[in-house]
């Protein structure tokens, strides 16, 4: 079994070599940083939410979404660094409008 697991994580390496960077970075992250199916679908869950509440928060008037980036950064896991994700998310074309919302804070922050 243990070979079996091997040869699987092996073959998952070199096909995360294969994965173009500049179309699929983030879905080369996620690979790359071992990311469990559970962390994924935790991520995919939490940005559904930052995206419906920046959606609220646009409507309600509301033009400082920090507090969404920070609510962000916090729950994602260790294994992934903020700015990197935000930055592959918006290139892979997830939560378009909220990744623009979250580079427009960090570029002001200095990122």
């Amino acid at each position: 079994m243990k070979n079996e697991a091997e040869t699987f994580a092996f073959h998952l390496h070199l096909l995360s070599k294969i994965i173009d960077k500049e179309t699929h970075p983030f879905t080369k992250l996620i690979i790359e940083q071992g990311v469990t199916e559970d962390e994924y679908n935790r991520l995919i869950h939490l940005l559904d939410l930052l995206e419906n509440q920046l959606k609220k928060q646009k409507e309600a008037g509301l033009l400082d979404f920090s507090s969404l980036l920070i609510h962000f950064a916090g729950m994602l896991t260790e294994k992934l660094a903020p700015h990197q994700t935000i930055y592959a998310l918006k290139k892979e074309g997830y939560y378009p409008s909220l990744m623009n919302e979250f580079l427009k804070i960090m570029e002001n922050l200095g990122d």
